[in-house]
């Protein structure tokens, strides 16, 4: 399974990007980092300048079409530039067109908001987010991680850092179960 991660340049929190990461390296998947420039993007531990990382294809040069499924990382700077780029929103909106799991965490769900993705979703994320995610039409709830299959593929998400242990168990099993399906 090649599983992308989507990123902006700058502002991911890098424990949300990692652990899933090699959640997914762990279970024999192939992860792969998107971002909507190539070279590096540089990570954050919360507001300060952590490790960067190799980017291996921009949203210019792929789609959906190219991975079983998709992570959107959080940290407050990352969703907010991804949110305002018509590649990035518009490869998003693919996995959903496709039917293809997609995995999120934190405030990861602004980009789901912009690609008009979470009507009539159960959903949490950080709870600042919360009043974003129902005036865009979701069902946003308090809980570690969620898996909504109420839509046109398994949306996972959860809250925080904290909760990257249970996120990582419902990505893998959402993520080998639509694998599983297809073949």
């Amino acid at each position: 399974m090649t599983v992308a991660f989507l990123v902006a340049p700058e502002g991911t929190e890098q424990v949300e990007l990692t652990s899933p990461w090699q959640t997914v390296l762990d279970h024999g998947g192939t992860p792969r980092l998107v971002s909507t420039e190539p070279g590096e993007i540089r990570a954050f531990h919360h507001l300060d300048r952590a490790d960067s990382f190799t980017v291996d294809a921009t949203v210019a040069d792929v789609s959906a079409g190219d991975f079983d499924a998709l992570v959107l990382p959080g940290g407050v700077a990352n969703p907010d530039f991804l949110r305002t780029d018509e590649k990035a929103v518009e490869f998003v909106s693919g996995f959903f067109q496709h039917g293809k799991p997609v995995a999120v965490i934190c405030h990861g769900p602004w980009t789901l908001v912009e690609a008009d993705v979470v009507r009539d979703r159960t959903v949490t994320s950080w709870p600042s987010l919360r009043t974003d995610l129902g005036n865009a039409g979701a069902h946003w709830v308090d809980r570690e991680v969620v898996v909504c299959t109420n839509g046109p593929n398994t949306l996972v998400s959860s809250r925080k850092p904290d909760d990257l242990p249970a996120f990582d168990r419902a990505l893998v099993t959402a993520f080998s179960a639509s694998s599983a399906a297809t073949t």
